[in-house]
């Protein structure tokens, strides 16, 4: 099953091109902090059903160029985040880079971005107004987390993911001869985690490390690997982020990306796309009021 929220904050179930509103399966849509879509995770057993009930009455469905989608999370406890997760991308920003060679999530760990950051397919990335940083595209799997868990060893690992989606990592990179900010700085910016177009529920992605990963800019290929080529799998980084932290339905797992990172600028056009998951095309544009902070 596909699922995927549009306009304003309502559920959908996407079949080819067409959206499903099933909001009326679901209790508290209007509430805030938006919290529906981790209801329906958390209880997902006892809400598909009425999901699907809900689809089957739906007597028209809505055009996909038709409706904005938003994040598919619209809020969540955590985004994080694995560094360095393909070998060839270890190495290739210089000194601009901040991981060393031959080092990898199994070595750093991980590191978390603010839940702030989440957009959707049809929302632009913003870049900050007055900046002589570069911003790059980073092209990542978006692992959806489908129950609570703590110290889950990585054979039972994948028993406690939802569901898969595309996800952007956007990346402010650090200045040469200068302090270097941490990542979450870097990385936290608003609209710096477009994630969507929607969720695909596990049952359709049976093996999340088979999987090709593509970006473009414009029409410009940046990035394709296969998920294959990471260093630590969905299953070990659950094992290893769990031994930390305990993961929440609807936490959502950025697996890194490989190489080919490059920059964007206001104007232009980013599109992933994942096997099996979806793709998505959005717009770079510059935010129209400038920080008080200039990076």
């Amino acid at each position: 099953m596909k699922l995927a929220v549009f306009n304003d904050n309502r559920l959908a179930i996407v079949e080819g091109e067409t959206l499903y509103d099933v909001s009326s399966a679901v209790s508290g849509m209007d509430s805030w902090p938006p919290i529906f879509m981790l209801q329906v995770i958390a209880n997902w057993t006892s809400m598909q059903p009425k999901l699907v009930a809900a689809r089957q009455a739906a007597t028209r469905g809505f055009a996909r160029n038709s409706v904005t989608l938003r994040s598919p999370i619209p809020f969540t406890s955590n985004i994080v985040a694995a560094p360095a997760n393909y070998i060839k991308h270890v190495g290739e920003l210089g000194a601009q880079g901040v991981t060393k060679v031959g080092n990898s999530a199994r070595d750093v760990g991980f590191f978390l971005k603010a839940t702030s950051s989440l957009s959707g397919a049809d929302e632009p990335i913003v870049l900050p107004q007055h900046s002589g940083r570069r911003f790059d595209h980073e092209t990542e799997l978006g692992v959806i987390i489908g129950k609570r868990c703590h110290h889950v060893k990585r054979e039972h690992a994948l028993d406690y993911v939802f569901g898969y989606s595309c996800l952007i990592d956007l990346s402010m990179r650090i200045q040469p001869g200068k302090p270097a900010e941490e990542r979450c700085t870097r990385k936290s910016f608003d609209s710096f985690t477009p994630l969507g177009p929607w969720i695909v529920t596990k049952d359709e992605v049976p093996d999340p490390q088979v999987l090709s990963n593509r970006l473009w800019v414009n029409d410009e290929l940046r990035q394709e690997a296969n998920t294959s080529e990471m260093t630590v799998g969905v299953a070990e980084l659950i094992e290893l982020i769990s031994s930390v932290m305990t993961l929440q339905p609807g936490d959502v797992i950025a697996s890194g990306t490989p190489q080919g990172v490059g920059p964007v600028e206001p104007g232009d056009c980013v599109t992933i796309e994942i096997e099996q998951v979806g793709r998505m095309t959005v717009s770079v544009t510059q935010s129209s009021a400038a920080a008080p902070r200039v990076f």
